[in-house]
């Protein structure tokens, strides 16, 4: 796909992570994530990204990857398939290569590996991943991979193919800086964990869309309430806040990797061949699992 139909997908509708399941070998279930991926390529999300950080990006190894690119591939259909992306420099610009090669539409760039580094350092990273593919590439800003309004700008004016920003950080003036500076050269995402709960105030800084990660098992009751963000319907954004994401938001709050961890179960319970999360991951307990289907069960 083309950067500019890439950037044009990724910002005309809800957006979603499908997770990655496993086996009893803890291998990558090449059959389950195509019956799940067409599942949700029925419902309204222009873009899926594979391998993303729900997908367990940081628990893949390379050669897994392009692999998952082109089982989401076979399935998929019209919606768009974007790649998760990582590492340090020389991994990244590897990772990119295989995913064009098996088919992708783009990348996400998430951040680098463990140690923070300067501007210099980040525009060197993103402008060498860029160089290395003609698909389209989207900056994941958190963590230690914060791009400042100045270093974006820098990155718009050099690497073309660069079509999209989604924020990690929660740091409403950085994204406002970055979205007054930059206009429509980019597609904007939200992407704090559980998108949906800080939806609101992202629209207010210019991000027409997000990520939803609840999309994976409740998908309707995802596009509902993007609907109603984009309508302007305040009172039923607020019903769905009240009755289904912060309950959501207090279980995945119980243990770190719950982001993750809460999603894939949820999966499962909707009847997907999900697998288990891979450590460092740990997966809910059955009682929490007990208290996730009561909650899919009264919105389904």
């Amino acid at each position: 796909m083309d950067p500019k139909d890439i950037k044009t997908a990724l910002g005309s509708g809800l957006l979603s992570f499908p997770v990655t399941p496993f086996d009893a070998e803890n291998r990558f279930a090449p059959e389950p994530y195509k019956a799940h991926v067409e599942w949700l390529s029925g419902f309204d999300a222009p873009v899926l990204f594979a391998a993303g950080g729900t997908g367990e990006f940081f628990s893949l190894s390379p050669d897994e990857i392009p692999a998952i690119v082109s089982a989401a591939k076979e399935v998929a259909g019209d919606t768009a398939i974007v790649s998760g992306c990582g590492y340090g420099t020389e991994m990244a610009v590897s990772i990119a290569r295989d995913v064009e090669k098996a088919g992708g539409d783009g990348i996400l760039l998430l951040p680098h590996y463990l140690i923070d580094a300067p501007q210099e350092g980040l525009y060197a990273h993103v402008k060498a991943v860029c160089d290395a593919t003609e698909m389209g590439v989207m900056v994941y800003n958190r963590d230690n991979a914060v791009l400042q309004a100045d270093t974006l700008a820098r990155l718009c004016d050099a690497c073309p193919n660069l079509v999209g920003f989604k924020d990690g950080t929660g740091d409403i003036g950085l994204v406002r800086q970055v979205t007054a500076k930059m206009g429509d050269r980019l597609t904007y995402l939200g992407g704090m964990p559980t998108a949906e709960l800080f939806a609101e105030a992202y629209l207010g800084a210019g991000f027409t869309t997000y990520s939803s990660a609840v999309f994976n098992f409740v998908p309707a009751l995802a596009n509902k309430f993007y609907a109603a963000l984009r309508a302007g319907d305040r009172a039923t954004c607020e019903s769905i806040l009240n009755s289904f994401f912060y309950p959501f938001m207090d279980l995945r709050a119980r243990r770190k990797g719950y982001a993750v961890s809460a999603i894939k179960a949820g999966v499962r319970l909707v009847g997907f061949d999900a697998g288990p999360v891979r450590s460092p991951l740990s997966d809910l307990t059955g009682e929490e699992e007990e208290i996730l289907k009561d909650l899919i069960e009264a919105h389904s």
